[in-house]
């Protein structure tokens, strides 16, 4: 059986989008299932959308991702170069797709502008262009004048105008296509850069890649791959196609969704293996429909054969559920460090932030949560009385005001503050008193806090706000409600 070699192959224009991080991932997973290769190759033919310090996201993007590549421009691996702008100086492109015009498999086309323009009609009120094979038929004598004379050209594959071509995907099945519907597509622009259909064939030929994973856009273009891939007689690679990623609308992720890219979403506090784990389950599932996956159990688990040909809907709700098991998960220490600087966007105050990181830990979904979860230890929010109401508690602005005024001497009068010696307190207040535990503790948390919602209870609140603080705060709630 010959080695699995897979590549991801992105274009340096910018952030790595959803989408170009699960071909990188399903590449690599296919690669790394069967111990084969994952290789990174640079496609930056079409120079005009290079973006600077792209180049730098794409290895920063992989490598906190943990898609570690074998060979790449970094890591030679006896197949580079692996840009393709480097692998055009060495005349690669241009030298195959000569073979090809020997074959009668493609041809130079000296049209200008102008007459490409005259080509395009208008079919179902969309714009095409099919190019109607003018330069094939200029003779070979005519065509050395022309490319003496220094006349700019294109190298244009030949695909005949009759009889289908078909190809197998390993998702969608038989495809098959009239060659009618197949434009005579560029190979080598005018500037002597290849397309990117071209050199991608060459490359992954040349790289001797076995299973070419991408977005199911690129069905379309397959039948014109396998046409040159037949013409110069090589192996075809097995084809994986993805299905497309949606929003929840069901139209294509865009950036505009504000979450469309990997950065967008480590910056809106999402962990990298959060990410990684949501984005190889948009168009692939289980067996087991099982849904947490470190990346070491992605690659033992991941069977491309399984992925859906429907499209997948990026669920961003999904998402932070998902994110928020992983830190529910998460080592204490390593949880604390990158909750602290959140924690102190609210308080300013040194109080116990690590007793702080556990209370919100259980309660979060991503980090930036933590801040209005939090907030009322700095200070007390304004509230409204009526909180102090509650129908479940059976708690009433009276009733409430009436435990406040008892516990206070009580609570000024304690040493020990922690949260099981002040829980004790109140407890035996409770019993004393005949009232129910909710009764008591839901005024004093509404005091602390002025919040409904709060991550902790009233005792665990008080041990970090300490006694100070706790009983100015329940002063001020027994002046609030005394007005």
């Amino acid at each position: 059986m010959e080695r699995v070699r897979t590549r991801f192959a992105p274009s340096p224009t910018g952030r790595m989008h959803v989408g170009n991080l699960r071909t990188a991932l399903y590449a690599y997973l296919i690669a790394k299932h069967e111990g084969g290769d994952f290789l990174l190759r640079i496609e930056d033919t079409d120079q005009e959308r290079f973006v600077e310090g792209a180049l730098e996201i794409i290895y920063r993007t992989l490598e906190r991702a943990g898609l570690a590549h074998d060979e790449g421009p970094d890591k030679d691996g006896g197949y580079g170069p692996y840009v393709q702008s480097e692998r055009q100086k060495k005349g690669i492109y241009l030298e195959y797709a000569k073979q090809l015009i020997e074959k009668g498999e493609a041809y130079y086309c000296f049209c200008d502008k102008e007459r490409l323009e005259s080509l395009k009609q208008v079919v179902a009120g969309k714009e095409i262009s099919i190019y109607d094979k003018h330069c094939l038929h200029i003779s070979k004598e005519e065509v050395q004048a022309k490319l003496d004379a220094g006349v700019p050209y294109v190298i244009r594959q030949n695909v005949p105008n009759e009889g289908t071509t078909k190809f197998e995907d390993d998702i969608y099945g038989t495809i098959e296509v009239p060659n009618a519907e197949l434009d005579d597509m560029i190979l080598i622009k005018s500037d002597g850069f290849p397309t990117y259909n071209f050199a991608n064939v060459v490359d992954d030929h040349l790289m001797e890649i076995s299973h070419v994973v991408r977005g199911n856009e690129y069905l379309s273009s397959a039948p014109k791959y396998n046409r040159l891939y037949d013409a110069f007689g090589w192996k075809v690679p097995v084809y994986v196609h993805c299905p497309l990623i949606t929003d929840e609308n069901h139209k294509k992720l865009s950036k505009r969704s504000g979450h469309s890219s990997y950065e967008d979403l480590l910056e809106q506090g999402f962990l990298s293996e959060a990410i990684v784990n949501y984005v190889a389950l948009l168009g692939w599932c289980p067996p087991d429909n099982r849904e947490i996956f470190s990346l070491e159990e992605l690659v033992e688990a991941f069977d491309y054969h399984h992925m859906s040909k429907s499209p997948a809907v990026f669920d961003i709700n999904k998402l932070k559920w998902m994110n928020g098991e992983y830190l529910k998960a998460m080592d204490p220490e390593k949880f604390y460090e990158m909750a602290l600087p959140y924690i102190r966007q609210a308080i300013t105050r040194e109080l116990d932030f690590r007793k702080i990181a556990e209370m919100v830990r259980t309660r979060i979904e991503v980090f930036p949560d933590i801040p209005a979860l939090i907030d009322f230890f700095e200070a007390v929010p304004k509230y409204d009385v009526s909180m102090y109401t509650h129908k479940k508690m059976k708690t009433t602005q009276e009733s409430s005001l009436t435990v406040l005024k008892e516990v206070l001497p009580l609570l000024e009068a304690q040493e020990d503050y922690s949260n099981d010696a002040l829980y004790a307190l109140l407890l035996d207040y409770a019993k004393e008193h005949g009232y129910k535990n909710g009764y008591v503790m839901w005024p004093i948390r509404t005091a602390a806090s002025g919040k409904q919602m709060t991550p902790a209870g009233a005792t665990e609140i008080m041990e970090i706000l300490g006694r100070d603080e706790t009983v100015a705060r329940l002063k001020a709630a027994i002046e609030k409600l005394e007005r």
